[in-house]
């Protein structure tokens, strides 16, 4: 890995992989990426991140978003799952946990496929041109 090259490397990474059209990811990127990938797969967890993302405050108590239509331990569950992923970070402060998104990964995920997408448009109308 060089300086110049984004990497996850844990639950508090600052940055993300390449897109996968400049260079192919390395094997634990791959597996770093597709954990994310998998965590939000689920319509209840990416409910739950976007309650903590969009909190006025930054953070959100688990009491401000458990609110999504599924028990409380089934909630805990997910933030759980969240928090191995590597999209969430969680403080106790007494009997309430904070949430709030891990440093930058949410905007490094938003640039991979933004990154990734715009690669492949740019593919698109080359071959266009050449068509």
């Amino acid at each position: 890995m060089t300086e110049s090259t984004p990497h996850i490397s844990g639950p508090r990474a600052a940055a993300c992989c390449p897109p996968l059209v400049t260079a192919a990811l390395s094997e634990g990127d791959a597996e770093t990426m597709a954990a994310m990938f998998k965590a939000l797969a689920d319509p209840v967890r990416l409910r739950l991140l976007s309650r903590v993302a969009s909190h006025p405050s930054g953070e959100a108590c688990v009491c401000d978003i458990a609110d999504v239509g599924v028990s409380q331990p089934t909630v805990s569950h997910h933030l759980k799952k969240l928090r191995e992923a590597g999209l969430l970070t969680s403080e106790r402060r007494g009997t309430w946990v904070y949430y709030r998104p891990a440093p930058g990964v949410l905007a490094s995920l938003g640039a991979f496929l933004a990154d990734t997408e715009k690669a492949g448009q740019e593919e698109i109308a080359m071959e266009a041109q050449v068509s």
